[in-house]
């Protein structure tokens, strides 16, 4: 699996390591990625979501049904069916 997040779409940047000597070496970012599953009571149904700590601080706010709809009205694809089961 690609560690990218469903919601966000924070993937990995690269940078480098610097040393005392300037020496610079290529190096990768990665983001802190955590795979959570969560109850949507709107849809009666639970969804499994690799996502960034940041996404998660957001769905904690907003709430996730809230939060996907958000991101279905900017126009972002998150991998989760809205439909009614």
């Amino acid at each position: 699996m690609s560690r990218v997040c469903q919601l966000t779409g924070k993937r990995p940047i690269t940078g480098n390591n610097v040393s005392r000597a300037n020496n610079r070496t290529r190096r990768r970012f990665l983001p802190n990625l955590q795979k959570k599953k969560y109850y949507i009571p709107e849809l009666n149904k639970w969804v499994t979501l690799k996502l960034s700590t940041s996404a998660m601080r957001t769905i904690n706010k907003l709430g996730l049904y809230e939060y996907l709809n958000k991101l279905e009205r900017k126009g972002v694809d998150h991998g989760v069916d809205m439909t009614k089961a």
